[in-house]
């Protein structure tokens, strides 16, 4: 057997993954453990978790993979130096990251002290990693493979083509260029200056209409051969020193867009100020500008490769409003977007990487995300019991396990009756997305059910939609197209006449992130739903993720905590039940 680790370290969204044989045995984020949202360091916990997982030590582990290689485009980082000489503090910060990053096998001897560390480590170019990750787990045997992002390796971008176990990358945007640079600085540009806000530039684009595109495409220039360039003038991270962590390791970017941005937009807006009109606008330009050039490259790969099916990943690739129109905007008719596109994916990607260079077969395609820590009866039924005084003080009723048709049925009845619902089972998710396992539930009939969760646990901008989980065979009655969207990674519009029946999960233009959910990835999660369609005849429920400005719940304490703390009604962990006494209002906390 051979066991490869595959990480991604001193980035944002650190994770861990374990493959043996080519199969997927582990895979979890290391802010899911440390509990700060996008951690930036060596994923240790998450390391040390998928060992316990296999039950095996480091010195079982044979190879570790790290998507990162300091020497992948050495050339044009000297280059690139010599000819522009950006700020000195930069280059000693990019210096810094990459002695950082070198010592894999101390850092591994650190964290396990009392064990022997033995593997080969290999660097991973980072794209490659991305790209890896993209195709080596999708269910294409043939395909075109994009990687997109703010920058890895020097490069923000990477395609090329997969067949079998083969992967090729043939072309490359390299730094100083970057869409992901763009949409980012636009985010912050925006008012929202956390890392990994640009969903909300999302959510927030089809309040606006597109009228600032001239003025973006003054920013991103398209390249004939597909590709795409910047135009420098509007931005910082190419010249000066770009922060880029806090001290208690979440990613934290300075300021990327430059006086040439404001003076072509005007005054940016700060994150405590109103949303006017224009930011609206700005969002929906930005993401109009985007998709213009997203499916520029696009067109340009199929006609290039002549190939049916693409497989993207980066942390461009978590841009679901783009990847739902890919079928429609360019010649391909299948898309895979894995679950972990961004960062954390990447070792996935690296893990796999390694595994075909050393000749091992492809394995099962990644139909599913549940690669995390499980839940089982038996810890919950021991955490009740340990918590049930302080429970029943709150108010609560602990409730003892049911079969499976009496619990889908009874939690169905729940939010057909208004309930809000943490639903925790099994393992969970891999990746920023809540897929059925660390879930909070609503009903997504209810006009009212978005304020509601935002009042009672959310308490996130009221412009950013929840999600619909929609069962697989439903979805061509509801939605205008038809696929599998296992990971919520897709934007489909909502058939016009069906908009009104689901209001909870219909965004302002009509779409809605939907997750597709069948029997055989998901039986519990299909049941609940099945339950809710005959009781409503909605064969959907609303779907965000377990937690309260926080990363997401990943064990039953930290899902009970959650419950206790917030205004949910009803707690589903496992098969046992946690309901209060008295449903919790909607009047203002």
């Amino acid at each position: 057997m051979t066991y490869i680790l595959g990480i991604n370290a001193f980035h944002a969204d650190s994770a861990a993954c374990l493959i043996r044989d080519g199969v997927t045995l582990a895979a979890a984020e290391e802010e899911r453990f440390r509990r700060v949202k996008h951690w930036a360091g060596f994923p240790a916990e998450s390391i040390r978790w998928c060992l316990a997982e296999a039950g095996i030590g480091i010195a079982d582990v044979e190879h570790v993979a790290v998507n990162q290689d300091g020497k992948a485009n050495l050339g044009w980082k000297l280059a690139y130096a010599a000819s522009k000489r950006p700020d000195v503090g930069m280059l000693v910060d990019r210096l810094l990251k990459k002695h950082e990053r070198a010592g894999t096998t101390e850092h591994l001897a650190n964290a396990f002290p009392d064990q022997e560390v033995r593997a080969k480590v290999h660097a991973v170019e980072h794209h490659m990693a991305h790209m890896s990750s993209a195709f080596h787990v999708s269910p294409f045997a043939e395909a075109a493979v994009v990687s997109i992002d703010g920058f890895g390796d020097f490069a923000s971008a990477a395609w090329g083509v997969g067949r079998g176990t083969e992967l090729a990358m043939d072309g490359q945007v390299l730094f100083p260029h970057s869409l992901g640079i763009f949409y980012q600085a636009l985010t912050q540009f925006l008012g929202f200056p956390h890392y990994g806000d640009e969903y909300k530039v999302m959510g927030l684009a089809p309040y606006g209409k597109p009228v600032y595109l001239e003025r973006m495409r003054k920013m991103v220039l398209l390249q004939d051969d597909g590709s795409f360039k910047l135009d420098l003038d509007y931005f910082r991270h190419h010249k000066e020193k770009i922060d880029f962590q806090k001290g208690d390791g979440s990613p934290n970017f300075g300021k990327l867009f430059g006086q040439g941005m404001v003076d072509l937009l005007g005054t940016p807006r700060f994150p405590d100020e109103p949303l006017e009109q224009r930011h609206k606008d700005m969002a929906r330009s930005a993401q109009a500008m985007y998709e213009e050039a997203f499916f520029h490259l696009l067109n340009a790969l199929h006609a290039k490769y002549g190939l049916d099916a693409v497989a993207i990943a980066g942390g461009c690739g978590m841009n679901s409003v783009a990847n739902g129109k890919v079928t429609l905007r360019t010649p391909f008719r299948q898309v895979y977007v894995q679950s972990a596109a961004g960062d954390a994916g990447g070792a996935i990607g690296a893990a796999y990487s390694v595994w075909h260079k050393l000749g091992g077969a492809r394995g099962p395609a990644h139909d599913h995300a549940y690669w995390g820590p499980r839940c089982d009866d038996v810890a919950v039924e021991a955490l009740l019991t340990e918590q049930a005084l302080y429970i029943d003080k709150l108010g609560c009723i602990i409730d003892a396990p049911c079969d499976e048709e009496a619990l889908a049925r009874d939690t169905a009845q729940a939010l057909a009756d208004g309930e809000v619902v943490g639903w925790f089972q099994g393992r969970m998710e891999w990746g920023p997305r809540a897929l059925g396992n660390r879930s909070i539930l609503g009903d997504p009939r209810r006009a009212d059910m978005k304020d509601i969760l935002n009042l009672k646990i959310k308490r996130r901008e009221s412009f950013r939609p929840f999600a619909p989980s929609v069962l697989r065979e439903a979805v061509p009655d509801w939605f205008e197209l038809d696929g599998e969207v296992p990971f919520m990674m897709q934007v489909y519009q909502i058939r016009a006449e069906r908009r009104a029946q689901i209001p909870a999960v219909t965004h302002v233009d009509g779409s809605g992130r939907l997750q597709t959910v069948s029997a055989a990835t998901n039986a519990r999660y299909h049941r609940l739903i099945s339950a809710f369609r005959d009781a409503t005849g909605v064969p959907m429920v609303l779907n965000t993720s377990f937690n309260e400005n926080e990363p997401v719940v990943c064990t039953p304490a930290e899902a009970l905590d959650c419950f206790l703390r917030t205004r949910m009604d009803r707690l589903v962990l496992g098969t046992w039940v946690v309901r209060r006494r008295v449903k919790a209002g909607t009047d203002a906390v």
